[in-house]
């Protein structure tokens, strides 16, 4: 493939210009994490100081932090990232966070009323079962994938995502929208499967990704972010864009979504058809015409003002996690090395911010969503979170040449 060829050409540059030691790797991981827990000791000193159990998101446009509620989609992130610095660090400090801040999310484990439970459940309770293994933690799991799995519509074979009877989306003329982010949320069904024993979840996972797999992707392998379903006959209505430039255009973080979650998929179910589609949306990344020099990329492939549109290290982020699993399946065509790049690239000024600023978040650099005007270049959560996971997947790659 084209795309698979320019990664390996790429991995080859990488690597004859990477002829430092392991002590090197070791000490720019290391330099990292400990940029990271100074940054997130400015960040919880706050929330401990207010006396409430608060969740930062992003920074508003008067300067401040953005602060959300517990049913807010990115909920999840701030406590995964109190778990992913725990285990970086081995700090006890961060371990009464973690729990603090994942406990807060109890009751969203019946909530029903969008798809992001995967999201919020699985950063932060199923981070913690991993890291800590507290009993009551699998029950929140299992319960948050049974909530997940009652927006399963049989008819079409796969997970509504938003609702249409509230704000925007009630606008679109949509019946059953399907977005590619909800991939990532199969992760929660595949794992609260595992825990229970429950079949049900793991089959619904499979359902919607063979249903996305199917009507999510162009020719060139670049996903769709909407995608319209006629719930009873599964007929596809329309496909379309809510966050991107464009209803054919790429959307960056919709291809970081696709990537990892056909990644995760192979990792539940080994079938075959999800690596290759893995590694389809890895080579339409990396074949780009418009993907940046530091592999960082604008916020949608084909925003009209390349180069100057701003950028999205969140889909960066995102993107550098994915390809350090998937390099662990497919290790000879240049994957960690792509990651390695990327990882360096948001490590360096450009990205990472000082200590005591962006408020107190990691990353610079991110976008939420340009049509609605809302979080351009700016911090987010989620960016810090999967900065961070690939920080630790690098490690455990170097460590012991696997994951986990």
């Amino acid at each position: 493939m084209k795309g698979l060829s320019k990664l390996l050409g790429l991995s080859v540059l990488l690597a004859a210009g990477c002829g430092s030691p392991s002590a090197d790797k070791g000490d720019f991981i290391e330099e990292n994490v400990a940029h990271a827990a100074q940054q997130l000791t400015l960040q919880t000193d706050l929330i401990e100081q207010s006396g409430h159990v608060l969740n930062p998101r992003t920074t508003l446009p008067d300067g401040s932090i953005s602060y959300v509620p517990i049913d807010d989609w990115t909920s999840g992130f701030f406590p995964g990232t109190m778990w992913y610095i725990y285990r970086l660090t081995d700090d006890p400090k961060w371990l009464p966070l973690a729990k603090k801040y994942t406990e807060a999310l109890d009751s969203v484990q019946y909530l029903t009323w969008h798809h992001d439970v995967g999201f919020m459940i699985g950063c932060s309770y199923l981070n913690g079962y991993r890291t800590d293994s507290v009993p009551a933690y699998k029950d929140v799991i299992v319960q948050a994938a049974r909530s997940l799995a009652t927006r399963y519509r049989p008819g079409a074979r796969t997970i509504q995502s938003w609702n249409v009877d509230r704000g925007w989306q009630a606008e679109r003329g949509w019946k059953c929208p399907v977005i590619i982010d909800n991939m990532m949320n199969l992760e929660l069904l595949f794992e609260a499967s595992r825990l229970s024993g429950d079949s049900t979840l793991w089959n619904i996972a499979v359902d919607h990704a063979n249903t996305t797999m199917a009507n999510h992707f162009r020719p060139d392998n670049s996903c769709y972010h909407v995608v319209d379903y006629d719930p009873e006959t599964g007929a596809v209505r329309a496909r379309q864009t809510a966050q991107g430039y464009a209803d054919e255009s790429a959307w960056a973080r919709g291809q970081a979504w696709s990537l990892y979650g056909y990644t995760l998929c192979y990792r539940y179910t080994k079938d075959e058809r999800y690596l290759k589609q893995a590694e389809k949306v890895a080579g339409f990344i990396f074949n780009d015409k418009n993907l940046p020099a530091d592999l960082v990329p604008y916020w949608d492939y084909d925003a009209p003002g390349i180069p100057n549109e701003p950028r999205d290290a969140s889909a960066a982020a995102c993107t550098a996690s994915a390809l350090y699993e998937l390099s662990t399946y497919v290790p000879d065509k240049g994957y960690k090395e792509t990651a390695d790049k990327i990882v360096e690239n948001l490590s360096s000024p450009a990205y990472r911010a000082p200590v005591g600023t962006n408020n107190n978040f990691i990353l610079m650099h991110s976008v939420g969503s340009i049509p609605h005007g809302q979080e351009i270049d700016v911090p987010l959560n989620y960016a810090d979170y999967y900065y961070l996971e690939a920080l630790l997947r690098k490690r455990e790659l170097e460590k012991n040449g696997k994951l986990g």
